[in-house]
């Protein structure tokens, strides 16, 4: 069965339109695991390797990070124990879309992962999941099984002398464990604090075991680019970054949603065709390209290319692709403070720049947003952010924190200062 949209949107071309989940049987019946059966037939471990390096795939979990080039360094070591992870907790504020992957084309996902573990050569893989995502838990097992049935996971793949097998954690809540290290901390059933680095997970990780952590949607790429080659999926894209993403657009919006679109997209072009829109009587003041852990960029800003270098050219980042839509009715002071509470909140507490410096910021903004604000208080945002900076913490939750921030007061600095408390004129009368 082929399908115009195959080639041009291999993630969701196989969604259904009633929302269910789409399971082996159809899936196979829409080309499913076809892309695993050439690679177990046709490639060695290196030469998926080599196409997966050659596509320019970048993580799509937020850092961006080159996905062949991780899977090499796993692949190169001597060690004969390796672990591939699938890094499916999704706490990042505004951010679903791996619960839409993982609830409508759970297959997808494990092919991924198969042909990923082949290539670095894993026996062993887990799927690492946010703990509310109960319904996830439910499908994925239930995907997993079937791909069992089917002998497609387990023992002997496909007669390939290629064993493989998937479990699932859930996690217990902690958007720490979005960082691979404190995730394998939390796998190994320990606090989920990050690891200092180096060594990285791609030599010692999961047990001392070189281990890979990609995102869901990383996952998601692996066989269409296994299917296809690496130059059909550099063409996919309208920037030099290769590829599809799926970008989403919440807020005051008409039609708030996610879409797979060609990376390099302008986000006016999502905002208008796809998102139809501010809702009558909202207009546009600020926007966050990527999730809650990216800078806020302005309306002036909306025509940017949705894509890794472009976004980074404005100081903000492409992040998790899921842009949040801030109105004109919304305080400035008032939705950052909110993003720090929960920053705040989600420290591991592991080091004195990010334990003690967000609570700090979320009482300053506390007192801006009463009015009851200090003349310094502006600055001293400004220097707790310079605490938080790349290379001051242990791990990059405190820079994830301090970006809206420091973008709110570059942008919108007057509705912070109208949070400072003005001096009393005292009068002093005297009779003469």
């Amino acid at each position: 069965m082929y399908n115009k949209k195959e080639e041009t949107h291999p993630i969701t071309w196989r969604i259904k339109k009633d929302g269910d989940p789409v399971f082996i049987t159809e899936y196979i019946k829409k080309n499913g695991y076809n892309s695993l059966k050439k690679v177990l037939k046709r490639f060695s471990f290196t030469d998926v390797l080599e196409i997966v390096i050659k596509s320019g795939l970048k993580g799509r979990g937020g850092a961006g990070f080159p996905t062949g080039i991780k899977w090499k360094f796993v692949a190169s070591s001597k060690k004969e124990k390796r672990y591939l992870i699938c890094n499916a907790d999704e706490m990042e504020p505004g951010t679903y879309k791996d619960r839409f992957i993982m609830e409508r084309i759970p297959h997808l996902l494990i092919e991924g992962m198969i042909i990923s573990a082949y290539a670095i050569r894993a026996s062993v893989g887990y799927i690492f999941l946010r703990g509310e995502y109960k319904n996830s838990e439910k499908i994925l097992k239930k995907a997993i099984y079937e791909a069992e049935e089917k002998k497609l996971l387990g023992k002997n793949i496909l007669n390939s002398d290629f064993d493989f097998s998937i479990f699932i954690h859930t996690g217990a809540g902690r958007y720490i464990c979005g960082e691979e290290t404190a995730l394998i901390n939390s796998l190994e059933g320990n606090r989920p604090n990050p690891r200092a680095k180096p060594p990285f997970p791609v030599e010692f990780g999961l047990w001392g075991n070189p281990t890979c952590v990609n995102n869901v949607e990383t996952f998601c790429n692996i066989p269409y680019i296994l299917l296809y080659g690496e130059n059909w999926y550099k063409n996919l894209s309208f920037s030099k970054d290769s590829g599809t993403k799926l970008i989403g657009f919440s807020g005051n919006v008409n039609n708030p949603g996610l879409w797979e679109v060609p990376l390099g997209t302008p986000a006016v072009e999502i905002l208008k065709n796809y998102a139809k829109g501010m809702k009558k009587g909202f207009f546009l003041k600020a926007w966050q390209p990527g999730g809650a852990g990216t800078s806020f960029l302005t309306k002036k800003h909306i025509e940017v290319p949705m894509d890794f270098d472009s976004l980074q050219n404005l100081g903000s980042r492409l992040g998790t692709g899921i842009a949040i839509v801030i109105d004109h009715t919304i305080n400035m002071v008032s939705v950052t403070k909110n993003l720090e509470k929960f920053f705040s909140r989600e420290s591991c507490g592991f080091c004195t720049p990010c334990r003690d410096g967000l609570p700090w910021t979320v009482k300053i903004l506390d007192r801006l947003e009463k009015k009851q604000g200090k003349k310094k208080d502006i600055e001293l945002l400004e220097e707790i952010c310079h605490f938080l900076s790349p290379g001051s913490t242990f791990c990059a939750h405190a820079q994830g924190a301090a970006s809206p921030l420091q973008s709110a007061i570059k942008y919108f600095r007057e509705e912070f200062e109208m949070g400072i408390k003005k001096d009393k004129i005292i009068t002093k009368f005297y009779n003469i």
